[in-house]
Parts: structure tokens; sequence; C-alpha cells
């Protein structure tokens, strides 16, 4: 028996959801945006698994601090096909999801298989990304993550001509440390800036610790987010509520440029 969803209202607005996000999406309203970093593919979480399946876990951090745990749950394999069509007709905007270079064809076609219209895959550069310590080929120092337009008419953001590469370090200051695959709150703000507006709305089903939550807190966006592992959503939870506790501090809220088609 599958066990129900648990919703938690956290403030006005912003919505958390405990359970499978195939078990909620029935529940959720139309959203403006869905901005994701679903599991990874299969062959990353087989060199993500650490000391049970690779003898000495892998080196991450550089900086002193605590290596991040080892991915703990499964792959998007087999589960992509069956949630995008659901999300894209629940879209009435950008649908974001990050991914592996592998990964790029597999959300292209099961996006485009959903209706949406896949525009290209923009990547993020990790300034600070590990050397491939064994030498036996180059490392690991690119993330993508596939765009596509859900709604109807000419798609638009707040990008203007600007290319699609992003720069950030993997470990910054802020970095939370309790998810595996974290994205650096800087990336996440941005992205969450350049494709969506204040008041829109923004759907995380696989929200993890949530860092694309924050991101949404601080720019004024409301958020929905769905994290199936109890341990994530309590991160998550935690820290959603610290930010929304800091949401007077955040006056620089980065304004909407004028919106341009994205060819």
């Amino acid at each position: 028996m599958t066990k129900r969803p648990k919703h938690v209202a956290v403030a006005a607005g912003i919505d958390l959801w405990l359970g499978d996000c195939r078990d909620v999406l029935g529940e959720i309203e139309a959203i403006t945006h869905i901005v994701c970093d679903p599991p990874y593919e299969s062959h990353m979480h087989r060199a993500k698994r650490g000391r049970k399946n690779y003898g000495a876990q892998r080196r991450i951090r550089t900086d002193g601090h605590a290596n991040p745990p080892p991915v703990d749950f499964s792959s998007i394999d087999g589960l992509r096909e069956v949630v995008v069509d659901p999300l894209v007709k629940l879209c009435g905007g950008w649908f974001i999801a990050f991914c592996t270079p592998e990964g790029i064809a597999p959300w292209r076609d099961a996006l485009e298989a959903g209706g949406a219209r896949y525009k290209r895959a923009c990547f993020w550069t990790k300034t600070d990304s590990a050397p491939q310590f064994n030498g036996q080929g180059p490392a690991f120092a690119v993330e993508p993550f596939v765009t596509a337009w859900c709604g109807r008419g000419v798609s638009c953001w707040n990008g203007g001509g600007r290319r699609n590469w992003w720069t950030f370090p993997t470990n910054g200051t802020d970095r939370d440390g309790r998810h595996p695959t974290e994205k650096p709150l800087a990336l996440m703000m941005e992205i969450v800036n350049l494709f969506t507006n204040v008041g829109d709305v923004v759907l995380d089903p696989f929200m993890g610790a949530s860092t694309t939550g924050v991101a949404c807190v601080r720019l004024g966006r409301r958020f929905v987010g769905v994290e199936s592992d109890a341990k994530y959503f309590a991160v998550a939870e935690q820290r959603i509520r610290a930010a929304l506790a800091q949401a007077d501090l955040f006056v620089d809220v980065p304004l909407p440029q004028k919106q341009e088609a994205l060819l």
C-alpha cells in the first residue's frame, strides 16, 4: 500500500510535500515553471556510491571540509519517462532539469514526447571541481541542465541574448552539505532569476535539500517542493524556514530584465 503523501504549508505560497512525486502531482494545481535537480543517470550513481561499491570513497571536497555523503537514492532511469508527461501538462512555462552529459538526449526525447518544446542544454562549470586523481582521463568539471518550454506562444526569459554557460564553485561558504548532490545557492538563484519572475510558482518534484526552494524564497517566487526521503525533506523544511525568517534581509532582489525570446 502506498503511503499517503504529507503536505506541509510552510508559509503562504510555500508548500512542501513528503512523498513520491508520482503520488503528489494530482494534488498540485497548475504551476508556472519546473526547476529541478533529479537523480543522476545510473552510470553516475554507480560512480558516486562510495565505499560500498568502490572501496575508498571518492574525494569531492578539497578545502578541508567534510566530504558529502555518498548517493543513497535510485537513479532517474526508468522514472524519467513516467513523470515527464504529467509534469509537462502541469507546467505553463519553463521545464529545467539537471542531468549528466549522457542524460541530455533521454531528457530531450522524453520532454518532446510529453509535448514540451525542447530548447537546448545549458552548462554549469564547476571552478573548484576535483581533478581525476587516478590520472586515467579528464576530470568531470561541467554539469548540464536541459531547458524546454511547456507554455503557449513564444518562450521568454530574463536573460536577453546571454549564452548558455554558468560558472560557479561547488563548495561556496553557504553550502549546507547534508545532501550529496547539493547545488550552489548562487547558481540556483541566478537560474531562478533568469527563467522566472516575481510571484511565479516554481515546482521542484525532486526537492532534495531544496536549494531551489531557498532561492525562490529569497527572490520572491512561490514554491512547491516534493521529496520522497524523510531525512532530506526535514533538511529542506529547515532551510526554507530559515530563509523565510531572514526574508526581510534580502533587500537587493534582482528585478526581471526586459523579456526576450530564447531562440
